[in-house]
């Protein structure tokens, strides 16, 4: 057992050796080739939940109102790697160029069980539960040796009591073997399972070859050019203090957002509105070069999509992007509307049905160009903006007998190399019951600050304290990076 002291919140937390829990039942000894977009996707993400001790509650199904959380959902974990036993394995690489595989061997995914001496509203920022959160490797320590992506672990779980009777799930999931809805999939599956279901209610699917190039990987098109790296002007700074923040967008936001619009504009989704909002804002927060070249890179869930004919199961990466660019120069002068049509047409773009030609190879090419194509190409700088939206991924909605979590979702604002680049939308639910988007966000000291004021007026409203675009409650609470 290993104890250990967190400053920030002066708690010790205690944790078992880790284990490997491998399925319950056998399963096949065998391999599974990945899909070419599951190739490129070679790091390590993390997630978190928060569970409140619910067990007064009468509407809330636990087998036992004394259930431990760790052995509960230990248990389920075996049960559910019965059906998804790749996950039970290890990726290994192929002499043929380098190629990925899973083996199925049945190891199992690596648990680890702790204890800490706090309470669950100690983590509470504000008006609600919501990243940034102190003391993460604390929460999801990092067994020496398992953080490779070949021939370890695809899966590490540390599930944390608290005080207070709740509990804390975090996770790193390695990349190449599902996105953010594969694993929220798992979870669900895990959930119901520890609920008292006998198997998931969506079975999963491997079929990674749908999503496999039988074609080169070029498209000749101005958006997928490289560039120059970016140009970005003299910044009063260290490249390396980082703050974070969390900005919450409810529908009160985005009306105020969707105001500024010209009435042809206004039945944009909040995707869009959305992300032209923060793209504007951030290109001036960093103080680019006017003739600056600024790129957009989306994500979209290729499931459900025209043609692909993903079944309902699939688990695998299956994530293409989409790309809008201009200058700093057009950006910055230019009404929010401007910079909304630029991503509402690449959408149309990417996504446009009477693409004349095989529209399943077509789809596909531009898949297999995914976003991280680009962190290993493109000179990252200022000049580029990622945004990965897991608002389906609905890890807050995932019940293991507790109820839903106070908060599920992506755990670390820069758990990516070049975090200023990125970002991500969380499906959140405050503490007055209002639903919106979370954007955690890491940027450099001075850009944050601008950031901030640039957000606080393009909404135009006069935010309560916790609303992430109030420039006077905002600017006091950025909190350093230590990560």
């Amino acid at each position: 057992m290993i104890s250990s002291t967190c400053e920030t919140l002066m708690f010790t937390i205690k944790r078992k050796e880790p284990e490997l829990i491998s399925p319950s039942r056998p399963t096949p000894h065998e391999l599974k080739f990945l899909s070419d977009i599951d190739e490129r996707l070679r790091f390590h993400t993390p997630v978190i939940q928060f569970y409140r001790n619910n067990g007064n509650d009468d509407n809330i199904v636990i087998a036992s109102r004394t259930a431990d959380p760790v052995d509960v959902i230990r248990e389920a974990i075996a049960d559910a790697l019965v059906f998804y036993y790749p996950f039970a394995g290890r990726v290994r690489e192929t002499p043929y160029g380098g190629k990925l595989v899973v083996e199925c061997t049945g190891e199992g995914v690596m648990f680890i069980e702790a204890d800490a001496d706090l309470r669950l509203d100690q983590f509470t920022c504000m008006d609600a539960l919501r990243p940034p959160f102190p003391c993460l490797d604390e929460l999801l320590y990092i067994v020496p040796g398992s953080g490779d992506i070949i021939n370890c672990p695809l899966l590490l779980v540390q599930v944390t009591r608290l005080l207070c009777g709740g509990f804390i799930l975090a996770l790193r999931l390695n990349h190449v073997i599902s996105d953010a809805q594969g694993l929220h999939q798992l979870m669900v599956a895990i959930g119901e399972i520890a609920r008292g279901s006998g198997a998931p209610s969506v079975l999963p699917v491997w079929r990674r070859e749908l999503l496999n190039s039988h074609e080169p990987l070029s498209i000749p098109n101005r958006d997928y050019d490289l560039v120059h790296e970016s140009r970005i002007v003299s910044l009063p700074f260290g490249q390396n203090q980082r703050v974070q923040h969390a900005f919450f967008f409810g529908q009160q936001e985005m009306t105020s957002l969707k105001k500024q619009l010209p009435p042809h504009l206004r039945t944009c989704s909040d995707f869009e509105i959305l992300t032209a909002c923060l793209w504007k804002c951030r290109t001036i927060a960093f103080n680019l070069d006017s003739k600056e070249d600024v790129r957009l890179f989306y994500t979209v869930n290729g499931r459900g999509k025209d043609r692909l004919n993903l079944p309902v199961g699939f688990y695998g990466n299956a994530l293409f992007y989409g790309m809008a660019f201009s200058t700093a120069e057009k950006l910055g002068k230019n009404p929010l509307g401007y910079t909304l049509d630029l991503v509402i047409e690449s959408k149309k773009k990417l996504l446009n049905t009477e693409t004349v030609g095989d529209r399943n190879a077509i789809m596909k090419k531009k898949m297999f160009r995914s976003w991280t194509d680009f962190m290993t190409n493109y000179a990252l700088a200022g000049s580029h903006f990622f945004v990965t939206d897991v608002t389906r991924a609905r890890f807050a909605e995932v019940d293991y007998g507790w109820g839903k979590a106070v908060y599920g979702g992506q755990m670390k604002v820069n758990a990516l190399p070049n975090p200023e680049e990125r970002c991500f939308y969380i499906p959140f639910e405050n503490n007055k019951g209002e639903y919106g988007i979370l954007v955690p966000l890491s940027f450099p000291l001075e850009c944050m600050k601008k950031f901030v004021v640039e957000v606080g007026v393009m909404v135009m409203v006069s935010q309560p304290p916790g609303r992430g675009c109030n420039q006077s409650q905002t600017s006091k609470k950025l909190i350093a990076s230590a990560l």
